[in-house]
């Protein structure tokens, strides 16, 4: 049954795409603001931009679940696993059946939110430290050590309807009641309804969809190169469908399925699709993850 319905998103996708059959289907819910922090500041909804929110939702169910060990993935293989236990991995994949060779998805080092990096300037050295994720922030993975400062490099080249998509599976979430998600996204990267987004399937087997403007994010610390995003409880009731208090994990992955002709939402607002992005820090339930697995 699991291969029928593989089988079947591959063969529907195009015709979800290229008939509209897409647009149909309802929007999902959008956040109001609450209080507590400033929100991802988002335009009023236009016929197009609400075109792109259906597209993306029917994008996202004809994708379903992908997850680093699926055979169909190529899968983060550089180093060995870490010799100390971490409770969260986070093990990039690529997803490109037709090996197009436009996707892809890696950790890499000095493209994170330094935390305890230095600069030089021919003579001296100086610390840098980010304010979107310093200690008054709530600061980043103690793990990502100092010579390291890796950020997690999501890239799809080309249009959308590509039927491709680089991401990372979340390894040691199954069990977890979920209560909060989030990362640190670097300026310039893409930020859609719908990429990067938290593919979050429950212990009920409903496969739920966070996206990175749908439902908008707590902005809870900024600097000039990065934000820090975070969907709590009450975000998290407007996922697509709603994550209700109390929901048991059985897997979370991010996947980044929008191209360099979809336009980002922001933070801080509409911009040109950039078709890639860069996270550090992801959050689940506070605890941070922000290097590759043997790092």
């Amino acid at each position: 049954m699991r291969t029928f319905q593989r089988a079947a998103a591959v063969l529907i996708y195009p015709a979800i795409l290229c008939m509209g059959v897409a647009c149909e289907r309802a929007n999902p819910p959008t956040a109001s603001p609450r209080a507590g922090g400033p929100r991802a500041e988002l335009s009023a909804p236009s016929a197009s931009a609400t075109s792109e929110v259906t597209d993306w939702l029917a994008r996202a169910l004809s994708l379903g679940e992908l997850l680093s060990d699926d055979v169909r993935m190529t899968a983060w293989t550089d180093e060995p696993e870490d010799d100390d236990h971490d409770p969260i991995t986070v093990v990039p994949f690529e997803f490109d059946p037709g090996k197009t060779h436009l996707v892809r998805a890696r950790w890499l080092r000095g493209t994170g939110c330094p935390t305890n990096a230095t600069t030089f300037d021919g003579s001296t050295s100086s610390p840098l430290i980010d304010a979107a994720c310093d200690a008054i922030a709530g600061g980043g993975d103690p793990k990502d050590s100092p010579g390291r400062n890796e950020g997690l490099l999501l890239v799809k080249t080309g249009p959308t309807p590509n039927f491709a998509a680089p991401g990372a599976d979340l390894k040691g979430v199954k069990g977890i009641t979920l209560t909060e998600l989030g990362y640190d996204i670097r300026t310039g990267s893409h930020c859609g309804a719908g990429a990067p987004r938290f593919n979050v399937r429950t212990a009920d087997g409903l496969l739920h969809f966070v996206g990175c403007n749908s439902p908008p994010a707590m902005v809870t610390a900024a600097s000039p190169g990065w934000k820090r995003l975070r969907w709590s409880s009450a975000e998290l009731l407007l996922a697509s469908p709603s994550i209700p208090a109390g929901s048991v994990v059985q897997s979370i992955a991010i996947v980044f399925d929008e191209g360099q002709d979809t336009p980002s939402a922001g933070p801080p607002g509409l911009e040109t699709g950039s078709g890639l992005a860069v996270l550090d820090n992801i959050d689940v339930n506070t605890h941070l993850a922000g290097r590759g697995p043997g790092n």
